[in-house]
């Protein structure tokens, strides 16, 4: 099956996961051309694997789902791999970092950003006549900026936008109604709009950054509110947690615990802690692995909407990936 991404004004780059072993595949390349060993790829996602013996979860329903969909959208989906006239080809959710873009620079994507044509109830029917069995949408990526209504910080669809709508709480509500699990996405230790968060060197020096405050002060808390406001989830797709220390991550996984019990949380929560191994993005394994995995692949070369994106993978070819994995 070939879905194209749809326009900004609905959520501007749905992308749709083939689902490995046991779960959800997802949009594209993330440092594909850069990352070409495990050492690298073990820097930028952590370690594909999890320690044995730590699921005490129930992962029924994740084990036999099999296929997801996964929505990567957020305020990078309005610049489109455009900043100032100049294209930037590639994974496009990046394009703050790439382009060095400052923070009140970027934030003034804000004041565009009007997805009015978000359809919740469409997206999930979608999932549904797919065969998909859940769905798992971006809360918050590398750039800072939350797509749900946070009361820790401002820079979020509701509070700076004149969408003036919380999209997750919606797609929870129609999740529910049509018998879909519901997962959130959540970038953890990168946070290019925040001091003393990992990932923006061109607004604030390394030396002034306290990770331990951003931790305290946005990632937690935030967590915590995606724990609490939107219903049962099914489970926490954490990404890229170079620089965060297995007491960190312990504290994370505390909190899941506490909030939601039976939350799945994935490998790239950091230091093998996770629930079930999410592979590097648009990896097809040539051999069986033992355990829950996942692996996130896309329909064209980016993860988030670029209007300068057309290579789309062919029906065929998305099929095929699909089977293999």
């Amino acid at each position: 099956m070939f879905f194209p991404p749809l326009n900004s004004k609905t959520v501007s780059g749905i992308y749709f996961p083939f689902l490995a072993v046991i779960s959800c595949c997802w949009t594209a390349g993330l440092f594909a051309q850069a990352i070409t060993d495990k050492e690298q790829t073990d820097t930028i996602w952590g370690k594909t694997s999890v320690e044995k013996d730590r699921l005490i979860k129930d992962h029924q329903w994740y084990q036999e789902s099999k296929f997801a969909m996964f929505i990567h959208w957020g305020l990078y989906s309005e610049a489109a791999g455009v900043w100032k006239g100049k294209n930037y080809f590639g994974i496009s959710e990046w394009i703050m970092k790439r382009a060095k873009i400052p923070v009140r620079d970027y934030e003034t994507l804000t004041k565009k950003f009007n997805p009015v044509e978000f359809d919740a109830d469409s997206i999930a029917q979608l999932a549904v006549d797919a065969g998909m069995k859940y769905i798992v949408i971006t809360s918050k990526h590398h750039d800072g900026f939350a797509m749900y209504h946070s009361k820790v910080s401002k820079f979020n669809i509701v509070d700076a936008t004149p969408f003036d709508r919380d999209p997750l709480k919606e797609l929870a509500e129609a999740c529910k109604r049509h018998g879909l699990k519901l997962g959130f996405y959540y970038s953890q230790s990168q946070d290019w709009h925040e001091k003393d968060a990992i990932g923006n060197t061109w607004d604030f020096k390394e030396d002034d950054k306290d990770f331990q405050k951003y931790l305290n002060e946005k990632a937690l808390p935030q967590i915590e509110e995606i724990l609490t406001g939107y219903g049962d989830i099914g489970l926490i797709f954490f990404d890229t947690p170079a620089g965060i220390s297995r007491e960190q991550v312990i504290k994370l996984k505390e909190r899941v615990a506490q909030l939601q019990p039976n939350c799945l949380i994935n490998s790239r929560i950091g230091q093998g802690l996770g629930d079930f191994a999410t592979l590097g993005d648009s990896e097809i394994p040539d051999h069986i692995r033992e355990g829950l995995w996942e692996t996130p692949d896309t329909h064209n070369n980016t993860w988030a909407y670029s209007k300068l994106d057309i290579n789309w993978k062919s029906d065929t070819e998305i099929i095929h990936r699909l089977i293999r994995a």
